[in-house]
């Protein structure tokens, strides 16, 4: 039983690998495939748009932030159920170093949108 699972584990991976390898194929590359497309006529200009890089940086801080919460509360759920000291110190240390962070990314300007 054990082995026929294995075999057809094995035959399974080997197939997936099998396919994305087909599927992943590509034929051969041309000028004309690889031009962006507008409406028949020669691009003139780059198609990139210029990207802010202040817009960049508070998207990684609210990522970074919204990690940080979700990290939280499960800390909030954890004095219900163990009320001790080393459950309320290791939550406070959690807590300093976010402020920390954010004392610094205060401190450096990265919450200024406008210089």
């Amino acid at each position: 039983m054990l082995v026929s699972v294995v075999i057809f584990i094995i035959c399974l991976g080997l197939f997936l690998l099998s396919l994305c390898w087909f599927l992943s194929m590509k034929c051969g590359e041309d000028r004309e495939k690889s031009s962006p497309y507008e409406c028949g006529f020669d691009g003139l200009l780059s198609a990139r748009s210029p990207f802010s890089l202040r817009f960049f940086l508070v998207a990684v801080m609210f990522v970074v932030f919204d990690v940080e919460v979700v990290l939280f509360v499960p800390i909030v759920y954890s004095f219900w159920f163990f009320k001790s000291a080393m459950t309320m110190l290791m939550s406070s240390l959690f807590l300093l170093i976010l402020f920390l962070g954010l004392f610094h990314e205060y401190r450096e300007g990265s919450l200024e949108w406008v210089d």
